[in-house]
């Protein structure tokens, strides 16, 4: 096995290959080692024939890809969500006692659980992770068919960035668990600076984690 700055720079080298092709011939270390938008998961989703596309999340569909990547054969999700259709929430106008109907993950849903949250914590910090879990809470109680308000995401929104310590890390969710691990890593590093990090790996031909990008990062 290659050792030292010989291994390093064969690591570099592979990392830089070009992306590659959603295919069905592909492997599961290709799928993963490369970074596919969701409009791309989507589309090669299709042309499988995977059912109830647009009822499935990023993370789910790419979970349903790699089984047919593994084994060749279409597995279905066991996702319950209802689908949704109609106004969106953001459009009637936002407030703590509105039900959460047609969700949207905007800049506008966003900015309105922050100032809430603000108002009940004066010192609120947003937690790195906090909306990843904030989203997966709401999709379980839909799932459940426990109705909930606004008031009610932004009260577990408070909680979740007032829990203590690390989260554990996301079964899926590639870029919350780097974060999480780049911020632990890179003692003093700052959002930007993370961010950055993650755009440089998403181009890398190499598993999408803090440790990968070290690797890759110490190999230059």
């Amino acid at each position: 096995m290659p050792s030292g700055s010989l291994a390093g720079s064969i690591y570099m080298s592979r990392g830089s290959r070009r992306k590659t092709k959603l295919s069905k011939s592909m492997s599961v270390t290709d799928f993963d080692n490369g970074y596919w938008y969701a409009t791309e998961i989507k589309s090669f989703a299709k042309e499988i024939k995977i059912a109830g596309v647009s009822n499935l999340r990023k993370d789910e569909l790419e979970e349903l890809i790699k089984h047919y990547l593994r084994s060749g054969k279409v597995k279905r999700s066991t996702n319950k969500r209802p689908r949704v259709s109609g106004r969106k929430d953001s459009d009637r106008g936002l407030k703590l006692s509105l039900p959460v109907g047609v969700y949207t993950n905007n800049k506008e849903t966003k900015s309105f659980i922050v100032r809430e949250a603000k108002k009940i914590a004066p010192d609120f910090k947003e937690k790195s992770g906090s909306r990843y879990r904030l989203n997966r809470w709401r999709e379980e109680q839909i799932e459940r068919g426990v109705k909930i308000t606004y008031g009610d995401l932004v009260r577990r929104f408070v909680e979740l960035c007032q829990t203590d310590g690390r989260f554990p890390q996301a079964r899926s969710g590639r870029y919350v668990n780097f974060l999480s691990d780049y911020f632990s890593g890179e003692k003093g590093a700052n959002r930007d600076e993370a961010i950055k990090a993650w755009k440089t790996l998403k181009g890398l031909d190499i598993p999408k984690t803090y440790s990968a990008w070290k690797k890759f990062h110490l190999a230059k």
